[in-house]
């Protein structure tokens, strides 16, 4: 977990990844969006982009601009901010003006389940051990 907040543990990082999960990509509009100080947003985006989150893509050559996309690693993030923005709804004061609906027309819940054996998963059912790393 230290290893994945090194990566994505700041607020603008994450409000970054947000965005781009919407299919924001240019610099300007993801500043205007998270709110974030384009010096700031500059820090981070890198950040991300070392990390292989995000690449750049370049939209103009004159001047040269850039596009920020998510990659794979970015893209499995798509769960872990639904479950942060379904968790501030239910433990902050939050309020938001979006609802995030499924095709089917129903609200998203994050499913919390063994996708093996389909049971519950929680702290009593889980445990932690040594990774294998042959």
């Amino acid at each position: 977990m230290a290893a994945s907040l090194e990566v994505l543990g700041e607020r603008w990082s994450l409000l970054a990844v947000r965005e781009m999960t919407y299919g924001v990509h240019r610099f300007g509009q993801i500043a205007g969006y998270t709110g974030a100080s384009r010096d700031i947003l500059a820090d981070r985006l890198r950040k991300l982009e070392n990390a292989g989150v995000v690449e750049r893509r370049q939209y103009s050559e004159h001047p040269p601009r850039y596009e920020y996309h998510l990659t794979e690693a970015g893209k499995e993030l798509q769960p872990i901010l639904l479950h942060l923005f379904q968790w501030g709804l239910k433990w902050t004061d939050a309020e938001s003006s979006v609802a995030i609906k499924h095709s089917c027309g129903h609200d998203v819940e994050i499913d919390r389940s063994c996708h093996h054996c389909g049971g519950q998963v929680s702290r009593e059912t889980i445990e932690f051990t040594s990774a294998d790393h042959d």
